[in-house]
């Protein structure tokens, strides 16, 4: 362990005068062992040159050691009062030392403490400056150094410098860290067409392995990062988070309520602050140098070939390859545990988490909806539901699942109007919901309520509140007269 400059110092006067506290001098003695230490050549405790104390030195320090009860700190060396105080920095040179920085954060501090010296010997009186050593000393303490350039998202508005802290997760599969990353360098496709790419990958955060990763047509989107997810998952198992930017894909209604409903946290990093999911450039790093180095000579690439050496390399070399960080493999890391994962579900259910739900109104007229200018079919058995809860991605408007108000369970799969097919005139005669489908038989009486309030009229005893007409001779119309 290495020591401080005045715990060497402490051990150092302690040898020196360990013999006069360890076998104390008799009567009249002390000042001739005074001498014969003071006459010693001793090796300086920090510059190791050859050196030699004075009898007063000597004294000092024996007697220092004698009245306390802790010799080690008595020994030591004191800390001066203005120590950290900078007492030649005066608050004029602050005040131009500050004006100079804030002004010209791209300034070395030579260039700095240079044009300091010529806006004091301007002032009147000239201003004494402390030396170069003090000024850098001053600029450390004080955070006055050169600043490197902005980086381009820390030029926008409402950027906040935030403290930046090192994490890594107790457990595997605990944290993902998932994010795109885009190259310079073009692929074809199947139509000799140049096209740009990125890489969409999932990173373990303790362990570092890559869960999967796999290249896109240049479409940060949902449909992409949805697609690389399942597979991550169904190769790995579910995590207990997951962390992203906030990029389109990564906030799109899909994802969010997809991981909600696979129990997967969604932690989101804070604006404007990459370095949160600093382990992933960490390897785009070794994406850029290593595997793109290694398919420099290939041309054309395509998307297809591309793929299939990166799962190669991904294999084969970076998760059997030591971590500087964590001296182990990706691999080994993640195999030693302790992982807190769960098994993950099928693909069909998969695909039915990454999808949106919305409400949306049954026409009474057709038994229709709408979703995106596509219409659908409700079947007729749930004609009675005004209100419909659908779940769809709006990347594949194939089939839309309709789902329990309540529960949130699937209840069946809706497909789009197809109007060719019901040009065929068939038509099945619509049943009642009471009778479910049985032959109805209309009973030849009044309705319940009615017969109810005559029950009760006639048991009131009253008599009838109208006199019945009874005609004896017929009626005859002639020219609009009765008579």
């Amino acid at each position: 362990m290495k020591k401080r400059s005045s715990e060497k110092w402490s051990a150092f006067r302690l040898s020196v005068i360990g013999q006069l506290l360890h076998a104390p001098a008799s009567h009249g003695d002390l000042a001739e062992r005074l001498r014969e230490l003071a006459a010693m050549t001793w090796t300086h405790p920090v510059s190791g040159m050859p050196t030699t104390f004075s009898i007063q030195t000597v004294e000092r320090w024996f007697l220092a050691a004698r009245r306390s009860a802790n010799v080690f700190e008595a020994l030591q060396r004191k800390i001066p009062s203005h120590a950290g105080t900078h007492p030649s920095v005066t608050p004029e040179v602050d005040k131009v030392l500050r004006s100079l920085r804030n002004e010209n954060p791209m300034w070395t501090t030579q260039l700095l403490y240079d044009n300091m010296l010529t806006v004091l010997k301007g002032t009147n009186p000239p201003v004494e400056s402390p030396s170069y050593a003090t000024i850098c000393r001053y600029a450390r303490r004080h955070d006055l150094r050169r600043r490197r350039p902005p980086k381009r998202h820390e030029q926008r508005d409402g950027f906040i410098a935030r403290e930046k802290r090192l994490f890594e997760a107790t457990h595997v599969h605990a944290i993902w860290h998932g994010d795109f990353h885009k190259i310079a360098r073009k692929v074809t496709n199947s139509r000799g067409e140049w096209q740009e790419v990125v890489l969409l990958a999932f990173l373990d955060d303790r362990s570092r392995l890559c869960c999967h990763a796999q290249w896109y047509p240049n479409f940060e989107d949902a449909q992409s990062f949805v697609h690389g997810l399942s597979q991550a998952l169904q190769k790995r198992g579910l995590p207990r988070v997951l962390v992203t930017d906030n990029g389109a894909g990564m906030v799109a209604a899909e994802t969010q309520e997809g991981l909600a409903r696979l129990g997967i946290e969604h932690r989101p990093t804070l604006p404007r602050t990459p370095e949160q999911n600093g382990k992933q450039e960490v390897f785009w790093a070794q994406i850029d140098g290593r595997l793109m180095a290694m398919l420099d000579s290939v041309k054309p690439l395509t998307l297809e070939f591309l793929n299939r050496a990166t799962q190669a390399w991904v294999e084969e070399e970076y998760q059997r390859r030591v971590h500087r960080e964590t001296n182990q493999t990706p691999l080994d890391r993640s195999m030693a545990g302790p992982a807190v994962d769960r098994p993950s579900p099928s693909a069909e259910s998969l695909r039915h988490c990454f999808k949106r739900e919305v409400e949306r109104q049954q026409r009474a007229s057709d038994g229709t909806f709408t979703i995106d200018g596509v219409r659908f079919e409700v079947p007729n058995a749930f004609r009675t539901l005004r209100t419909l809860n659908i779940r769809y991605a709006r990347w594949d408007l194939s089939t839309v699942d309709l789902v329990d108000a309540t529960s949130g369970k699937l209840v069946t799969r809706l497909w789009p109007v197809d109007k060719e097919e019901n040009a065929d005139s068939k038509r099945r005669p619509l049943t009642t919901v009471a009778s479910a489908g049985e032959a109805v038989t209309k009973p030849n009486e009044p309705a319940p309520l009615l017969r109810e309030l005559l029950s009760r009229y006639a048991s009131s005893g009253f008599p009838p509140a109208f006199i019945p007409l009874e005609r004896t001779t017929p009626v005859v119309i002639d020219e609009g007269i009765s008579r």
